[in-house]
């Protein structure tokens, strides 16, 4: 089972960009970030004709998740929404039980974590509480025991080696020690790193900045992750950034990032 996380910032924007890469890759779970479009306005037509189901937690101009799953892979137990705040409007969290035959089930999440500049501030607070949330739920999910990934744009720096210059980012909330020990608890319920457990080499970016010449000049950062419960690492194939697709014309800013489990 192929899963990519990729922040497309703006689904409407980069519709062929994905259709492209569906066809390229083969996914068979896609968990996307930033849509910028409510559920009715989503793509929904040419994305399953090219053999995926959808769902979607959409919001008109931020924000936006969702999850496609590629036939003959089904899903259940759908969840739309980060439990623990139910004033929370933000469309940030969907999770579904993704199963087929002779494919043991896996349990996806596409998340997109605040962003939380300027810190400190509100948008800080809500960062930090938002990875307490998910850290709750993520724990009573682990207690099931089933192989789950927690996949998407985290808005997190973990490592100096996580970025090109490091200092550039030194009081970013995306970088601040409190955002960084937070992640590391997320880390410590059990989780392993996809994409770390498999390339341990600094130089590994998934988001490059529009400004000032970043992507040329390779000044990047990786901030999209796959978290992977032990039952799930446990199938861990591989795993691969897919940096090319950042030197499309009108790129995301972000690339895909993609693991391989075995069927278990």
């Amino acid at each position: 089972m192929r899963i990519t996380t990729w922040n497309v910032n703006s689904i409407k924007q980069r519709v062929g960009h994905l259709l492209g890469f569906l066809d390229e890759a083969k996914p068979d779970v896609v968990c996307l970030q930033e849509l910028k479009c409510q559920d009715a306005s989503f793509p929904r037509e040419e994305i399953e004709a090219a053999g995926y189901a959808v769902e979607t937690l959409g919001q008109k101009a931020y924000n936006g998740v969702a999850l496609l799953v590629r036939a003959p892979l089904q899903y259940t137990q759908l969840l739309r929404g980060l439990p623990g705040d139910a004033e929370d409007e933000q469309a940030r969290y969907i999770e579904a039980l993704v199963h087929g035959e002779g494919v043991a089930p896996v349990r996806v999440a596409s998340i997109y974590l605040p962003n939380g500049n300027p810190a400190p501030g509100p948008k800080y607070s809500y960062k930090l509480a938002f990875m307490a949330r998910l850290r709750s739920h993520a724990r009573a999910l682990m207690t099931t025991e089933e192989a789950l990934v927690l996949a998407g744009d985290f808005n997190v720096i973990p490592e100096p080696e996580d970025a090109a210059d490091p200092s550039v980012w030194t009081q970013d909330a995306l970088f601040l020690p409190e955002t960084r020990r937070a992640f590391r608890a997320l880390l410590a319920e059990g989780f392993t790193d996809g994409l770390r457990a498999c390339e341990p080499s600094a130089g590994l970016y998934t988001f490059w900045d529009y400004q000032a010449g970043c992507w040329p000049r390779n000044q990047g950062i990786r901030i999209d992750h796959l978290l992977l419960s032990p039952q799930a690492a446990d199938r861990l194939v591989s795993a691969s950034v897919q940096r090319h697709l950042r030197g499309l014309e009108k790129p995301s800013d972000h690339v895909p990032v993609t693991v391989e489990l075995s069927d278990g």
